[in-house]
Parts: C-alpha cells; sequence; structure tokens
C-alpha cells in the first residue's frame, strides 16, 4: 500500500489536468507558449502517474483492468475477475 499522502497528491493532479484541459489544448493551437507556460505545471497531463485504484501501487499497472499486477493474479485466482482464468497447456 502507498502512502496517503501519494494517492491524495494524484487525486489532486487529476482534478488539475480536467479543470485547465481545454484551456491547455486552447493556448497550444494557438501557439501562444509563454501563455502556457504561466499556467500551473501540474494541469498537464504528462504529470499524471498511472497508480493501482485498489491499492495505489505506482508499478507494475495494467491499463486495461486499472490496477496492479499483483492484485489483479490475486483476484483473478480468486475469481473476482469474469473471463480470466490460469493458463494451463
Amino acid at each position: 500500500m502507498s502512502k496517503e499522502s501519494m494517492k491524495a497528491r494524484e487525486r489532486k493532479r487529476q482534478k488539475m489536468v480536467a479543470l485547465h484541459a481545454k484551456k491547455r489544448a486552447r493556448l497550444k493551437a494557438e501557439g501562444k507558449w509563454d501563455e502556457l507556460d504561466k499556467m500551473p505545471k501540474n494541469g498537464s497531463k504528462v504529470r499524471l502517474h498511472n497508480r493501482c485504484r485498489l491499492t495505489g501501487r505506482p508499478r507494475g499497472y495494467m491499463r486495461f483492468f486499472g490496477i496492479s499486477r499483483v492484485k489483479f493474479r490475486k483476484m483473478a485466482l480468486d475469481g473476482k475477475i469474469p473471463g480470466v482464468t490460469k493458463a494451463s497447456w
């Protein structure tokens, strides 16, 4: 489990990105780089980092499911993810 402060910081960044997305896109299209520099840096989409929704783990993130590999394996073996079965051959 990651620290609660790390998860909160990431949620804060997501809100800022959503808040400033339209304005940033407009400024980029118009080529107004000096105005874009004055906007908050955390409002940029590249500042976001994918984290597990359940634990907040930053590494081993599976984008399709939105969770880390550790939680994915546990949930898949418990049968909590529909359509996912353990491979055997």
